[in-house]
């Protein structure tokens, strides 16, 4: 129920709880019309001049967002007159990802803006050293960039100062005792509502679906895949709402980008995000074999070797198109649902999947779905989430409850567990669900995985899938 205001329950409840940490995700959608910056960096840009509820004050501040943006972020088309704003002013604040990549002949580095067309900007030792992502990915930062007026230099600009865009500092235990002041459904709610969705439009196994999509987030070395039609939003979560995870978009998967670079003895991407997540998996282009073969390594285990054993946290998401009827294809005795995965993704790679969610029920993005209340400052929850993915472990409050039923084997086990405890993460950080909304989590848990079982045994129709009968004993003691 809303009041005159506008506001609801749980806009209250939010506000006082959480006062500060909360945003009107409406104000998002309408600054993000036009811009192609990442929501958590535009949402710290609201933290900074819009957290209050006093309709004046929103509006000064969406004033001073627009202008921020206006002022330091740069589009594509206008990386020269950017670069001549700081060569006659001297120096210019940016908002951008900044690139830094090693150069050995040069045997120096050098950084790089998205939107500022130099590949040669100078840059300090210290700024890389503390940042190790700045040359895997880069990183959204506010950036001054000045004019070397030095004949003498090989550059022409160089980095003054360099901000990432995250926060600063973050109290699990604040964010603990926060969700304890809301019941499970409105803690789900409230989640929904911070990634811009309104609840109140969906169901209930909707809202599993769209939790389930930040599992990645949340729980080390998992594996998620998500296939479905085009424009539900799929890539959404790991290329814009959390700072620690990466989405490559097509193009070759090298073993040296991904996991480990021989030459300059450093690992790859799973070493510094919290998620890798690759677009259009269907483009994926695989030239070398080893490297499937140290992805199924680290799929298995979180671990690979080469020449050096390598241990690493990052899960693997991969989303991508169904082209065809998903109706056709279960009818099909020539087809399944792993149809777009490219033919160097073998039963092996498809068996370490955790969770396959199913994206033909996802709702096509629609206005119809967005939320004009307040949610959580993106930034705010991401943080929560990589915290519990490098401190929480909830495997023994799982192995406690859980009962499973005959037919599930080992990588059955294994990923139903992973994802329960990415449910109990991101809907319970610190306490215990009921039996009832256990049962919820572990219903979910084994269709996801039951999903991968029944796709396999149907791509090979014989004894070694064929337990595709998962099931778990509920808290009465049935066999479901």
């Amino acid at each position: 129920m809303q009041s005159e205001s506008g506001l609801d329950a749980l806009d209250v409840k939010l506000n006082q709880v959480l006062n500060g940490k909360v945003v009107r995700k409406d104000l998002l959608h309408r600054i993000k019309t036009g811009t192609n910056v990442p929501t958590f960096v535009l949402e710290f840009l609201l933290a900074r001049y819009c957290a209050s509820d006093d309709p004046a004050e929103i509006q000064a501040g969406m004033e001073a967002v627009l202008a921020t943006l206006q002022e330091n972020y740069v589009r594509p088309d206008e990386s020269n007159a950017a670069q001549s704003r700081v060569a006659m002013k001297g120096r210019h604040k940016f908002i951008d990802k900044v690139h830094v990549r090693y150069v050995e002949k040069e045997k120096r580095h050098w950084a790089s803006l998205e939107n500022f067309a130099s590949q040669r900007i100078a840059i300090g030792e210290k700024y890389y050293r503390d940042n190790d992502r700045l040359l895997d990915g880069g990183i959204w930062a506010e950036v001054v960039i000045a004019h070397s007026d030095m004949d003498a230099d090989d550059y022409a600009f160089y980095v003054e100062d360099l901000r990432p865009i995250q926060l600063s500092r973050f109290d699990f235990g604040t964010y603990v005792e926060a969700r304890a002041v809301f019941s499970r459904d409105e803690w789900i709610d409230a989640v929904l509502r911070s990634l811009g969705l309104e609840p109140s439009k969906l169901s209930k196994r909707l809202k599993f679906h769209f939790i389930a999509r930040l599992a990645p987030l949340v729980e080390a070395n998992f594996n998620f895949i998500e296939l479905g039609p085009r424009g539900t939003g799929k890539s959404y979560f790991f290329s814009e709402f959390s700072p620690y995870s990466t989405l490559l978009s097509g193009g070759q998967a090298t073993k040296s980008i991904l996991f480990y670079n021989n030459a300059r003895h450093k690992i790859g991407l799973v070493g510094f995000w919290d998620t890798v997540a690759f677009d259009e998996v269907a483009g994926i282009k695989v030239k070398d074999p080893d490297t499937i073969q140290i992805m199924k390594d680290y799929m298995a285990n979180g671990r690979f070797s080469r020449g050096v054993e390598v241990i690493a946290d990052a899960s693997m998401a991969f989303v991508g198109n169904i082209d065809q009827s998903v109706e056709q294809i279960v009818n099909s005795t020539e087809y399944d649902l792993f149809l777009p995965l490219p033919p160097q993704f073998d039963l092996a790679v498809m068996d370490r999947f955790a969770c396959y969610v199913p994206g033909w029920e996802m709702p096509k993005n629609s206005s119809a779905f967005l939320t004009d209340h307040y949610g959580l400052i993106t930034d705010y929850l991401a943080e929560a989430f990589h915290h519990q993915l490098k401190h929480s472990n909830r495997y023994e409050e799982v192995n406690r409850r859980l009962r499973l039923g005959p037919a599930v084997e080992g990588r059955d086990e294994k990923g139903i567990k992973k994802t329960l405890c990415a449910f109990l993460k991101i809907l319970h950080p610190a306490d215990e669900p009921t039996d009832e909304e256990f049962d919820e989590y572990v219903s979910y848990a084994v269709e996801c995985r039951r999903r991968i079982k029944e796709q396999m045994n149907k791509r090979k129709p014989d004894d070694e899938f064929a337990g595709i009968d998962l099931s778990y004993i509920d808290a009465n003691g049935l066999d479901i």
